[in-house]
């Protein structure tokens, strides 16, 4: 996303404390000390810092955010991002040089994680012997398929 194409920006000399909610696609610059949600294109640009959750439907970050993340399509983490928190989307992309620390869960079925666990006790109760992981690995067995 670049600036043309972004409703609302917010330079990096301001800084707001208190949640920002917009439907359109918007650019931070500046400093955000509470949630952004957002129903459109999210940019956070290499001098922002964010010490809240977003929540929206695409974002790529190029600066700090201190906070959870949730994105109903993609999130991209570029070189110069710095993110500690956890992240869930259906799509994830992470350039060399990003600082994470968090959990993440991308799933582009869109299906809640915990659906997935269930078919995978099914397919390892159906496998056959010849599949079987070996005793030797200390229960970390490779499933031939």
């Amino acid at each position: 996303m670049n600036e043309e194409q972004a409703k609302t920006i917010i330079g990096e000399d301001v800084e707001i404390t208190g949640n920002v909610k917009c439907e359109s696609n918007i650019q931070l610059n500046g400093k955000l000390n509470g949630d952004l949600t957002c129903g459109g294109q999210a940019l956070i640009g290499g001098t922002s810092a964010v010490k809240g959750n977003l929540s929206i439907e695409t974002v790529s970050i190029m600066g700090q955010v201190n906070g959870n993340i949730t994105a109903k399509d993609k999130i991209e983490l570029k070189s110069t991002a710095r993110l500690h928190g956890d992240i869930r989307a259906k799509r994830l992309t992470v350039e060399d040089g990003v600082t994470f620390i968090g959990k993440v869960e991308v799933n582009p079925t869109g299906n809640a994680g915990n659906q997935t666990k269930p078919a995978e006790e099914k397919s390892a109760a159906t496998q056959s012997e010849d599949d079987a992981p070996s005793s030797d690995s200390g229960g970390k067995g490779m499933f031939r398929r």
